[in-house]
Formats: C-alpha cells, structure tokens, sequence
C-alpha cells in the first residue's frame, strides 16, 4: 500500500523522496484525478449533445473592463497568506507528525503566507488592468453547457465531499461521538452515496438556474460518474482507507508478510496470536466468535492477494504492527480481508465500458442515467455482502446503509427508466 507519495517513489524506486512527499496523500491524489477525468468525459458527452441540438447556450450579461476591486484583492490576499502559511510550512517544517493536525493547528510559516498573499494579490491586480477599459462595458455572451463544467466539477467536489462525510458519520455514529472533531477532519471515512446524493441535489439546482436539460446533462454525466467511481476505488485501494471486505479466513500472512492458504481452524488462533488486534475486535464485535468471516479460496491462475490482501501500510493504521516497520503506517491486516475495493474498481471499469458502447442507442432522455443507478445499485448491493459495515435492524433485517441506498437508487433508476420512455413515447407520437 501506499498511503502516500513517499511510501509510492520508496517502493517502487527504491530510492529515498523528498520530506515533503510524506503529505501528498495517495487517497486525495486519485480522487482529483477522478473529478478530473470525469469533468472531461462530461465535456465531451455535452458537447456531442450540442452538435445533435439538444443542448443549447444561455445568454448572459457580463462586464468587462473593470479594475480590481478592493473586495477582490482583499479575498486573494487572504486565500494567498493561507495557502503559503500552510502549504509552505508544511514543507519546511520536518517536525510535524500528522499532517491533519497540523493544517488545522494554528502552526505555519509567517513569511510563506506573504509570500503567496502578495503573489495571489498582484497577479489578480496586473491580470485585470490587463484588460481595463477607459470605460468598462456590459456584453452579452452566450455559454454553452459544456463551457460549464469547471463550475459543475467544483460544486460537485465540495457538496460530494460534505456529503460523504455527513453520511459517513451517520453511519458511524458511535464513533462519531467519541471524537466529533477528528472525525469531521480526518481524511479517511467517506461515503460514496452520501457525495452522490448532495452532490446531485446541488448541480440540478445550478443546472435549474442556467436552463441545462436535466436529463440530458444526467444523462451525459452517468459515464462520468461511473469511471470516477473507479478511479476513486483506486485511491481507496492504494491508500488502504479501510473500504475493505470481511477477513477471508481461507489464507493467512505469514511471517514474510505474504498471503498463504490456511486451515480451517487458524483464523481464531491468528487472532488470538495478537492480543491487542483480538481486543479491538472483541470490543467492536462483543465476542471474538462473532467477528464477521468467510472461507473462500479463490482461482489457482490468480494471486492469492486478489480473494485474500493484508493491506501493508495502510492508512488507517488498522490490525497488526509489521515486523521490520518503524514510524507511521506501519499495519497490516492479519488475518486477510477480502479487498472488495479491487473488485468495485473492476465492476465499475467494466460497467463504464458499457454504459460508454450504449449512450448513442437511447434516444429517450434520462434513460441512460436510469441505466447507471440501476447497474450502480446492483454492483455495491452484491459487494456489500462481504464488506465491513454498520447494520440497522429494520423489522427483523439487518441491512447496511449503502444495502438500503443502493436498493432505492435501483427503484428510482428502474423508475426513471420507465418514465423517461414512457415521456419519449409520447413525445414523438
């Protein structure tokens, strides 16, 4: 694993990085690598739907030739000294442990932090008088959906963030309550569903407000949103964020930190051989006896780490210290667990393939976003039955929230299937 990008260039290059590669988190590299992959597939489809005319442009009045306001310059001076007091600090500070306290702590570099406030305010100040008018002067220009994308992808990031994070916790309330604080800030401990729905909610208002077919920009997001699912699976996966499968008590690591088969009767001896991971999951589980497992040995012409993976060195620092492993990210776990991440990286490529070869075949508007909820409810309903996660009982069932999100996004995109070619049908009789 690596959960960041000093664990990455040391592994695989053998050589030592720079200090400051210990905060580039492998996580959030992924996750902007998937928002930015999905604003250009979003692009594109938007595009192709304008040049079949059925998107067009909204005509807006802008002003142009304005200087920089004092507003403007004030804003841009207090982004700048932050970011530079921050991100410079961290830097140059070899001392900080946990980069997630310290960005939130009141430690920085004074002299950073004018350094980038001055350099934010000036470029802003030259770049507008660049193009000031004697007199400035109001336009109108026509914006195109597709030219809309850099917007769409920041309110997705933000409202998709908060959302996880609020479901996240929902979903994990009793964890929530004993460190309110961290969990908010931590940078593991994100729900997917919880992004997808306020992240939803929030582009069909902005969408509303710029007169972008509904169903046409969902439709043109569904490949989108698939292939960025997958791509922050990766991260899930590389980092070890704890988005892992029950143990799968066929294998064992054994002494070289290597996935080995084992018998039936190792998985509680391998538990009980490391009393400090034994207690924590006793207290999670109530009795060792009820900690969640399956036996399962998967196909010989595949590795052993694609049924059963220890995640070394995952971020979340999780299950047994490492042999020879000094300092942070340092775990693994022990016994193995089923690495439902690599299978949902998998579904979701493959399901973006799909939805890419059949976007054309649809000519009924939102049937293709329906297709998506359906085949996305139905891939983490499945991957749900061997994944660790918070149960409610719900009249003698025991499902998990992303069980009972995924099961409604499958009704409402059965639904939206079924209404958008019922609206089509009729439409073109």
């Amino acid at each position: 694993m690596y959960p960041n990008l000093y664990f990455f260039i040391k592994q695989v290059f053998g050589v030592e990085p720079f200090g400051f590669t210990r905060y580039l988190n492998s996580f959030g590299i992924l996750v902007a690598i998937a928002f930015l992959v999905a604003a250009y597939i979003l692009k594109i489809e938007l595009q192709r739907k304008e040049k079949m005319n059925l998107l067009f442009p909204l005509e807006e009045t802008i002003v142009v030739g304005k200087p920089a306001s004092i507003g403007e310059l004030i804003i841009n001076f207090g982004f700048g000294f932050l970011v530079g007091y921050k991100i410079i600090g961290i830097f140059f500070n070899s001392s900080v442990g946990n980069p997630q306290e310290y960005i939130f702590s009141s430690q920085g570099s004074i002299p950073g932090g004018l350094f980038f406030a001055v350099f934010l305010t000036a470029t802003r100040y030259f770049e507008k008088r660049k193009y000031a008018l004697p007199k400035p002067e109001s336009r109108k220009i026509k914006i195109w959906p597709h030219e809309r994308v850099g917007d769409i992808t920041v309110y997705a990031a933000i409202a998709g963030f908060i959302g996880a994070k609020i479901f996240d916790n929902l979903e994990n309330w009793d964890r929530f309550i004993t460190d309110p604080i961290g969990n908010l800030l931590s940078p593991s401990g994100l729900t997917f569903y919880g992004g997808l729905i306020l992240a939803t909610i929030v582009i069909i208002r902005f969408a509303k407000s710029k007169k972008i077919a509904i169903r046409h920009l969902v439709d043109a997001a569904a490949p989108a949103l698939m292939i960025a699912y997958a791509v922050g699976r990766m991260g899930c996966h590389i980092a070890g964020d704890g988005d892992w499968g029950i143990f799968n008590s066929a294998y064992k690591v054994n002494e070289q930190n290597k996935i080995v088969e084992a018998g039936s009767w190792e998985f509680h001896q391998v538990i009980m051989d490391n009393q400090d991971f034994a207690r924590i999951l006793a207290a999670e589980y109530g009795d060792l006896d009820k900690v969640p497992h399956a036996s399962f040995k998967g196909l010989s012409f595949l590795p052993n780490w694609f049924w059963a993976y220890n995640y070394p060195h995952n971020v979340n620092e999780q299950g047994i210290l490492m042999k020879g492993c000094e300092g942070q990210y340092c775990y693994q776990m022990s016994p193995p667990v089923f690495p439902t991440t690599l299978y949902e990286i998998i579904a979701s490529a493959l399901l973006f393939v799909l939805l890419w070869a059949v976007r054309k075949k649809f000519n009924a508007p939102g049937q293709l976003f329906g297709l998506y909820l359906m085949l996305n409810g139905i891939e983490r309903f499945l991957v749900e039955k061997i994944r660790v996660n918070t149960t409610y009982d719900i009249f003698g069932f025991h499902p998990t929230q992303a069980e009972i999100i995924s099961t409604l996004l499958f009704l409402i995109g059965a639904w939206i299937w079924i209404d958008s070619k019922k609206r089509h049908t009729l439409k073109t009789v």
